[in-house]
């Protein structure tokens, strides 16, 4: 986990939750990160991809995903 740094914007605090399948309408067991800015840069229903890393996760972004972001830093 690399931290605060230059050209990195906190959006807030997510909640984070392993979603077990069969339970509260899970279909497959997944992780749930949850936090409405999140939904600024990628919509409901899109698809993206994840990564792990040391410390957590990146999580990769199409173009019109990095349009939202980019706007979301101005």
């Amino acid at each position: 986990m690399s931290g605060p740094g230059p050209g990195k914007k906190l959006i807030g605090k997510a909640n984070v939750y392993i979603h077990e399948k069969g339970k509260s309408g899970a279909r497959i067991t997944h992780v749930d990160i949850e936090l409405d800015e999140l939904n600024k840069i990628v919509l409901p229903g899109e698809a993206t991809y994840v990564q792990g890393k040391e410390g957590g996760v990146f999580i990769g972004l199409k173009k019109e995903m990095i349009a939202r972001a980019e706007k979301e830093l101005e």
